[in-house]
C-alpha cells in the first residue's frame, strides 16, 4: 500500500525522479566520496522537509526519488542539494577554508520527472542502472 502524506485538511504524494551531473560529466563522484554523498544529500533533503526515499550515485551522475512537499518548489530542493554539497566537497576534499564561490561542482541544470504510478519502475531503475550500464 502506498504511503500518503497529509495534513489536517490535504493528502499529497509529490515524487520526482530527478537526476543531474558533475560540471562537464568528469568521473569524480567515486570511492569515499561517493559514500559519504549518500548521508549529505539525505541530510539537506531533511532541511527541506524532503526525503530521499531512492538514490544512487553513478561515477558521472546522481539519481534520486524525492518526496517534496508543495509548499517548495522542485527546483528550490534540487538547487539547495547541489548548493550546499558542493560546498561540503570543496570544504571536505578540495581544502577550501571559505566558501565554494565562483566555481561549480555540478553542471547546471537537472532532469525532473514525476513519478505517477511508475514508482515500482522507477525504484528499479534506479538500483539496478548501474549493472545495467556495465553491459552496455
Amino acid at each position: 500500500m502506498r504511503q500518503v502524506a497529509s495534513l489536517s485538511h490535504t493528502r499529497r504524494e509529490c515524487k520526482y525522479h530527478i537526476i543531474f551531473i558533475p560540471k562537464y560529466r568528469r568521473k569524480t563522484i567515486f570511492g569515499h566520496i561517493r559514500r559519504e554523498l549518500g548521508e549529505v544529500f539525505h541530510r539537506l533533503a531533511k532541511q527541506k522537509e524532503s526525503h530521499i526515499e531512492e538514490g544512487h550515485l553513478m561515477p558521472d551522475h546522481v539519481h534520486m526519488m524525492i518526496a517534496i512537499p508543495p509548499k517548495y518548489s522542485v527546483s528550490q530542493v534540487v538547487g539547495y542539494i547541489k548548493g550546499k554539497s558542493a560546498i561540503h566537497i570543496a570544504k571536505t576534499y578540495m581544502e577550501r577554508k571559505k566558501n565554494f564561490v565562483g566555481q561549480h561542482f555540478w553542471a547546471r541544470g537537472y532532469f525532473v520527472s514525476t513519478v505517477g504510478r511508475d514508482e515500482a519502475v522507477i525504484r528499479n531503475y534506479i538500483r539496478h542502472q548501474e549493472a545495467e550500464d556495465r553491459l552496455d
